[in-house]
């Protein structure tokens, strides 16, 4: 059961390679680029109409699209730049790939925002750009307004990872001391036309939240940040620098982000390659041909990692003693992205400390496995992209004089089960659609 749970995250992973998916969603006929959209008729872009072609990008899975779309459009690219993280480095031709630090971002992504920057503010009418974004990018691709330092960006970003603020609320602020997020990409390419090929990695799929929606309209506001600051109590915690920008924007005394409407995105088109759901169907197929009943329990799935891992738990007691939602053998499958408060000073992420805290609520029911992993696979700032776990977990670790209640606590998932080998580790797998969670009972 345990391996079938890892074939079965594997086969949702597979499914949303982002370089397959551009080869299934755009083609090249009679020098036009032909690009499907999702349930609409096919766009239509004249190459002859272009001067240049510039390939943008930032994310985790940035270098896997702008490999796919050097192949497709070949010679015709003139130049690019994209951001990805460390690790995730890919053979390309005319775009320059640079390495840059997630969740919290440093100098090698300013580099390359500043590089994006010049390269954006150069172009013209007669430019076709292709920007390619995937879950990271508000990290991979940081450019402050003047006033603000990186190291301030820093610290903002890590008091609210911190705090458990969700990927809205974070993007929320970020898209307000940023120079990029929050359309305003899009207002440096203006007047050229933007071609933007998105892959989701935030609940739902809305656009102006997935990489803080550098090329899309923003809806949120100065004063909805400053409120996120005080549902967290950060507003004194903050650096003064950030403080002041956010209450001047509040106040109206700077301009907002680009809103709806803006002739600013009059000339951008967007396509989602990708998203958690697909990732999930294609789980579900595959646990059904191992002959488990399935269900997709959901791709929303949000809120603090341990109460919704007893909730995992507690549909697998219902499964045993009652045969409901579904009986068994079942595979149950959900997806999101859930946060951690942290409070201890461990090393972990949201889905191994999930299956942690699954573990203690599962330990004795037979024949119970859960695994959860991010489709990055990376979790938190380890290697691993989750872990696994069964029923006999717990009396296996404390057989190895591990207490996994206080690992729980200190947020030390990581040490826990590489002791235990059951750590899920799949290397970079160049996608991100948040994470797939998998619980067995037979």
């Amino acid at each position: 059961m345990r391996q079938i749970a890892k074939t079965i995250f594997l086969k949702a992973v597979e499914a949303v390679d982002p370089s397959k998916k551009l080869k299934e969603l755009v083609r090249i006929e009679k020098n036009a680029f032909f690009v499907s959209t999702d349930g609409g008729p096919e766009r239509r872009f004249d190459l002859d109409a272009f001067k240049r072609i510039l390939i943008i990008g930032t994310g985790k899975a940035s270098a896997s699209m702008a490999q796919a779309l050097e192949e497709i459009l070949g010679d015709r690219v003139t130049k690019g730049v994209i951001t990805t993280k460390y690790g995730h480095l890919l053979p390309l031709k005319k775009t320059e790939i640079i390495e840059a630090g997630h969740p919290v971002p440093d100098r090698k992504g300013l580099e390359g925002a500043k590089k994006v920057q010049i390269l954006l503010k150069e172009s013209g009418p007669e430019d076709l750009i292709i920007f390619l974004l995937s879950g990271g990018g508000s990290a991979l691709l940081p450019l402050p307004v003047d006033g603000i330092t990186l190291e301030e960006k820093q610290r903002v970003t890590q008091l609210l990872l911190d705090c458990g603020a969700d990927i809205k609320e974070i993007n929320t602020i970020r898209k307000h001391i940023s120079q990029i997020k929050g359309g305003w990409l899009a207002r440096w390419a203006y007047p050229s036309t933007v071609l933007s090929f998105i892959l989701s990695d935030v609940v739902g799929d809305p656009l102006d939240v997935i990489a803080s929606g550098p090329t899309v309209p923003d809806s949120s506001t100065f004063e909805e940040a400053c409120e996120i600051l005080e549902k967290y109590d950060l507003t004194r915690k903050i650096p003064p620098s950030v403080r002041k920008r956010l209450l001047q924007g509040k106040a109206g005394e700077i301009e907002e982000t680009p809103k709806p409407g803006d002739a600013t995105f009059e000339k951008v088109y967007h396509v989602l390659v990708g998203s958690n759901l697909i990732a999930l169907r294609a789980a579900q197929r595959e646990a059904s041909s191992f002959g488990f009943n399935t269900l997709i329990l959901s791709s929303s799935v949000v809120g603090e990692t341990r109460e919704a891992a007893r909730f995992h738990a507690s549909i697998a007691r219902e499964i045993v003693s009652s045969g409901n939602p579904i009986p068994k053998p079942a595979c149950i499958i959900s997806g999101g992205e859930t946060t951690v408060t942290i409070k201890g000073k461990g090393l972990g992420g949201r889905n191994q400390e999930f299956v942690l805290a699954g573990a203690l609520e599962i330990a004795g029911i037979e024949k119970v496995v859960l695994l959860s992993g991010g489709t990055d696979g990376t979790d938190g700032p380890t290697d691993a992209s989750g872990a696994i776990a069964d029923h006999g977990t717990i009396t296996r670790a404390r057989s190895v004089g591990l207490d996994p209640k206080s690992h729980l606590e200190n947020n030390d998932a990581y040490p826990f089960f590489k002791k235990l080998g059951d750590l899920l580790i799949t290397g970079p797998t160049q996608t991100n659609v948040m994470d797939v969670r998998i619980l067995l009972v037979d």
